[in-house]
């Protein structure tokens, strides 16, 4: 129990000291993880829709596929990000492992099946014949798909939560392709691992806590807007 208050007090003296080090790591967690996300979001909501209205032999299969990437384990992706990026890998001439931009890459993995996957489920929950009607009244093929995705929306916010939530938490990959390095690729959860590891409890808890409110602060702001747009 002394722990866990010790780290509390740690946590806010952090926060009320503006902290360089840990605003860096917040930093650099924000930004990792929100890139991850948007790069996601660009190719789950893409993909997804694609998947949703297009009708052809093997789409079960593939939509089983992507729904089983949505539980993809991060230690996994970072693995074969690792490999892939390692000097002698294919993407090895990118020479981007143990940065930033491969912690991207990997979280960007992660993230993108589960935006497909809720993509898919939002658009094939709206009513069967809601298509045909868009296009009787004159649309283009891509403005159907526009206005399907718009009115998909607030589903869709749920995807971007659960997106952001699995690559900011997520730690595996993180430290597999970006080696938790000080100053340079240390986010919140890579911190948070090595400081326990040290021994350091009250510093690790007061990292977690950092997080946690990060997370809250993120998915809460998410929530007003699709609660705000929710059909009354």
């Amino acid at each position: 129990m002394d722990l866990i208050i010790e780290g509390i007090a740690k946590a806010i003296a952090l926060i009320v000291t503006l902290d360089p080090e840990v605003l860096n790591i917040t930093w650099l967690s924000l930004k990792v993880s929100g890139c991850a996300t948007l790069i996601s979001l660009f190719l789950g909501i893409s993909f997804g829709t694609m998947l949703a209205l297009a009708d052809f032999p093997g789409k079960r299969l593939l939509v089983s596929i992507v729904n089983t990437g949505m539980g993809l384990p991060p230690v996994v992706v970072g693995l074969f990000v690792t490999i892939f990026l390692w000097r002698n890998g294919p993407l090895g001439f990118l020479e981007i492992l143990y940065t930033p931009g491969a912690m991207i890459l990997a979280q960007a993995i992660i993230a993108t099946p589960i935006v497909t996957g809720i993509t898919v489920a939002s658009i094939q929950n709206l009513p069967a014949n809601l298509k045909l009607q868009i296009l009787a009244l004159g649309a283009s093929r891509g403005q159907m798909v526009w206005m399907l995705i718009k009115e998909a929306r607030l589903p869709l916010l749920a995807g971007v939560m659960a997106g952001f939530g699995g690559v900011i938490s997520e730690v595996g990959a993180s430290i597999m392709v970006g080696g938790n390095i000080k100053g340079y690729s240390r986010v919140l959860t890579t911190a948070t691992v090595m400081e326990a590891g040290r021994g350091n409890f009250d510093v690790a808890i007061a990292l977690s806590l950092i997080l946690l409110l990060l997370c809250f602060a993120i998915n809460y702001l998410l929530t007003r807007i699709q609660q705000r747009e929710r059909p009354r």
